[in-house]
C-alpha cells in the first residue's frame, strides 16, 4: 500500500502467559484403540466404558478420558518428577482401563495407525469441539484415524522455550524413525514407516513448528491466527512440537503411537534428556544450533519415508548421517545427562529399539511371515500392549 492511501495493518500483540513448571518434570499421553478380540477391527465403545473410569481415575494421578473418535481412550500421568514416576501412573491408569475392558471383551493396542479399519466405519465422540473439527477440515478430519503420543518437559523460564523448540526440531526425525509404526493404512502397505506423520500434518495449524526465535514472536504469531479465524486459542496449535503454556511444558507431539509400555518410558527419556540437555547449553551462554526450515521438511519425510533407514540432514550446511548412526552416538553421548535426571535404565531402552526393531519394523516381519495377514498384524499388536516386545504367539 502506498503512503497516503491508508494505514497497513498492525498485528496487536497479545500477551500469552506461561505456566510455572518444575524444570525437566515429565507429562505423558497416550492415545489407545479399542479392538474385537476376534476380529481385530476397531469397535467404538469408548462412550460406555468412559464414564466409569473417568470418575474412578478422578481422585487419581492419571486420568482416563475419550478422544476424537469413539474408538480410541486416552490415558494420561499426572506431573512425574521423574519418567518412572510418569510411567508408573500410566502403568496404573492402563490397569484401571483393563479392569473395565477385559469383562467388556474389547482388547487394547497401539501403533500410529490401525493395519486394516477404514474411516468411514467410524464415529465422532459427541463433543463440539469434536464436531466443530470435523464441520472445518471434512475429508481430512474424517481420515484422522490415528493413534500418537505426547512427552510434556517443564521448562522453568519461559524465554527458553522457543530456542529449545527451534533447536529440538533437528531431532524430530530420529523421534519421528524411533517411533514409527504405521505402515499400513486402510488395509495397504504404505511403502511408509509412519504413514501418521504425513496425514497429520493436513490438519491445519499442525505439521512442523515455524522458526519462531522468542515468545514475543510466538505471541505476535498466537495473535495473527486468533484474529484472523484460524483459531481460538493456544490449545489449537498442533505443532509437531509446542509450547503448552497451560502447563508450563514443551510438548513433543511428532511420535506415533508406541506398541508397549517400555518403549513409551524408552521413548520419554530421550525426550526428556533432549530437552535439560539443551537447556544447560542455554545455561552456558550457548546459542543453540538451529537449520533452514526447508531441511527440517525434508527431515520429516525422510523419517517418515524410511524410518530408522533414513538418511537425514543433521546441520545448516546439509550434513547427511543415517538416523541409526545418529542415534546410536546420540544416546551414547547423551548417557551422563540420563544418569542426572535419574532415567538411565528407560534411556537405555532406546537403544533396545535400534536393535530390535522399531514397530513399524516388526509389523511388516508379521505381515510378510503370514503372507500379509494384516489381522496377524493386528493381533501382533494386540500381544505386544499386553506383554511387550518379543510376547508370544497366543
Amino acid at each position: 500500500m502506498s503512503a497516503g492511501t491508508g494505514t497497513a495493518c498492525q498485528t496487536v500483540l497479545v500477551k500469552q502467559e506461561f505456566a510455572s513448571s518444575s524444570r525437566s518434570t515429565v507429562g505423558l499421553e497416550w492415545e489407545i484403540m479399542l479392538a474385537d478380540p476376534d476380529t481385530g477391527d476397531l469397535v467404538g465403545r469408548a462412550p460406555e466404558l468412559l464414564a466409569a473410569l473417568e470418575e474412578e481415575s478422578a481422585p487419581e494421578r492419571h486420568t482416563v478420558t475419550g478422544e476424537l473418535l469413539t474408538n480410541t481412550i486416552e490415558v494420561t500421568s499426572g506431573v512425574g518428577e521423574s519418567v518412572q514416576q510418569a510411567i508408573g501412573d500410566i502403568a496404573a491408569a492402563i490397569a484401571a482401563v483393563r479392569e473395565r475392558t477385559d469383562p467388556a471383551g474389547v482388547e487394547l493396542l497401539s501403533a500410529g495407525s490401525h493395519p486394516f479399519a477404514q474411516w468411514f466405519d467410524q464415529q465422532v465422540t459427541d463433543k463440539s469441539r469434536y464436531h466443530k473439527l470435523i464441520e472445518r477440515t471434512q475429508w481430512w478430519g474424517r481420515n484422522m484415524m490415528i493413534w500418537g503420543i505426547h512427552v510434556h518437559i517443564g521448562v522453568e523460564d519461559r524465554d527458553k522455550v522457543m530456542p529449545i523448540i527451534g533447536a529440538l526440531s533437528g531431532y524430530l526425525p530420529d523421534l519421528q524413525a524411533l517411533t514409527s509404526s504405521s505402515p499400513f493404512w486402510a488395509g495397504d502397505r504404505t511403502g511408509y514407516a509412519s504413514n501418521r506423520a504425513l496425514v497429520f500434518q493436513q490438519l491445519p495449524t499442525a505439521g512442523l513448528p515455524w522458526p519462531l526465535h522468542t515468545w514475543a514472536d510466538f505471541e505476535r504469531y498466537l495473535a495473527d491466527m486468533v484474529k484472523t479465524g484460524v483459531m481460538a486459542d493456544a490449545s489449537e496449535v498442533r505443532w509437531d512440537i509446542r509450547p503448552a503454556p497451560r502447563w508450563g511444558t514443551i510438548e513433543v507431539r511428532a511420535c506415533d503411537g508406541l506398541s508397549t509400555l517400555s518403549e513409551l518410558a524408552s521413548v520419554a527419556s530421550l525426550v526428556q534428556v533432549l530437552v535439560e540437555h539443551l537447556s544447560r547449553r542455554l545455561d552456558d551462554g550457548e546459542t543453540l544450533p538451529t537449520m533452514p526450515p526447508w531441511f527440517h521438511r525434508e527431515n520429516k519425510w525422510r523419517a517418515a519415508r524410511y524410518g530408522l533407514d533414513a538418511r537425514v540432514i543433521v546441520d545448516e550446511h546439509g550434513t547427511q548421517r543415517l538416523v541409526r548412526e545418529q542415534l546410536s552416538e546420540l544416546l551414547s553421548d547423551l548417557s551422563p545427562v540420563a544418569t542426572d535426571l535419574g532415567c538411565a535404565e528407560q534411556f537405555a531402552g532406546a537403544r533396545t529399539i535400534l536393535d530390535s526393531g522399531a514397530s513399524y519394523e516388526r509389523q511388516l516381519r508379521v505381515a510378510d511371515a503370514s503372507g500379509g495377514d494384516l489381522r496377524a498384524v493386528v493381533h501382533h499388536l494386540i500381544r505386544e500392549f499386553r506383554s511387550g516386545p518379543g510376547a508370544p504367539v497366543i
